[in-house]
C-alpha cells in the first residue's frame, strides 16, 4: 500500500498498476516504484488537463503517495512536467530508431524506406503522442525549451538518423544524396507533414487508420525515390 499523506482523493479512473519488478526480474526499489508511478499519474494528468489545470493534489492521490513525495522526488511541478515531457518524446524516439535496420546492410531500398516510415507514422499518430504535442505547443511562452526538446528529441533525432543512413546509402549507390541533410528533411516531411497536421488540428477522429498510413507512404517512398534513386 503507497503512503497517502495529504493526498486528496480525486474522482477519475483508477491508477494503473505498477510493477514491483525491475526489468531485469529483480524487486524494484520502493523510490523507484514511486517515481514510475508519478510519470504515470502525470501523464494522466496533464495530458488531460494541461498544465494550468492539473492540481498537484489530484496527482499525488492517483500516483498513491502523499503530495510531500512528489516533491521530494521532482521539486516542483515544472520539473516534473518537463520530465514528463522529455521521457515520452525519449520513448517514443527510441521505438522508432532502435529497431531500424542498419542501412548498410539493407538490401531492398523501398522496404526499408517503408518500413522505416510505417514505424515512424505508428508511434508518431498516436493519440497521446499528439496530445503531448498540443500541451507544448500550447505552453510555448511558459515553456520554451521544452519545444525545444520535443523537437530535436522527435523531428530532428529522426532526420539526422536519416541523413546518416541516406550517406551510407549513397555510399553503396543505392541512392543519390548530394546532399543528405536535406534529403532526410525531404522524406521526413513527405511521410510525416500531411497526417501530422491534419491530426494536430482536427483531432484524434482525423488520425488515419493503418491502411490509409500504408498507401500515404507507399506514395511517399515513391516520390522520395522518384529524386534520389539510385544508378
Amino acid at each position: 500500500m503507497g503512503d497517502t499523506g495529504d493526498a486528496e482523493s480525486a474522482p477519475g479512473p483508477t491508477p494503473r498498476p505498477v510493477s514491483t519488478l525491475a526489468l531485469d526480474g529483480q524487486p524494484e526499489r520502493a523510490s523507484a516504484r514511486k517515481h514510475r508511478a508519478i510519470l504515470a499519474a502525470a501523464e494522466e494528468v496533464f495530458l488531460r488537463s494541461g498544465y494550468l489545470g492539473t492540481n498537484m493534489d489530484e496527482l499525488a492521490a492517483r500516483s498513491q503517495v502523499s503530495k510531500q513525495t512528489v516533491y521530494k522526488h521532482f521539486g516542483s511541478k515544472e520539473a516534473l512536467f518537463v520530465e514528463l515531457v522529455t521521457s515520452m518524446t525519449d520513448a517514443a524516439s527510441s521505438t522508432v530508431h532502435n529497431e531500424i535496420p542498419d542501412a548498410a546492410a539493407a538490401a531492398d531500398v523501398p522496404d526499408y524506406l517503408r518500413d522505416y516510415a510505417e514505424r515512424q507514422l505508428a508511434v508518431v499518430m498516436t493519440p497521446r503522442l499528439l496530445q503531448l504535442r498540443r500541451l507544448v505547443i500550447g505552453e510555448v511562452s511558459r515553456f520554451p525549451e521544452l519545444a525545444r526538446a520535443l523537437y530535436e528529441r522527435g523531428p530532428r533525432r529522426a532526420m539526422d538518423s536519416l541523413a546518416a543512413a541516406f550517406a551510407r546509402l549513397d555510399d553503396r549507390g543505392l541512392l543519390r544524396v548530394p546532399d543528405p541533410e536535406a534529403a532526410a528533411s525531404h522524406f521526413n516531411w513527405l511521410v510525416m507533414g500531411e497526417p501530422v497536421n491534419r491530426a494536430m488540428l482536427l483531432g484524434d477522429a482525423a488520425i488515419p487508420d493503418e491502411s490509409w498510413r500504408r498507401k500515404h507512404v507507399h506514395d511517399a517512398v515513391n516520390v522520395f525515390l522518384a529524386a534520389y534513386g539510385g544508378c
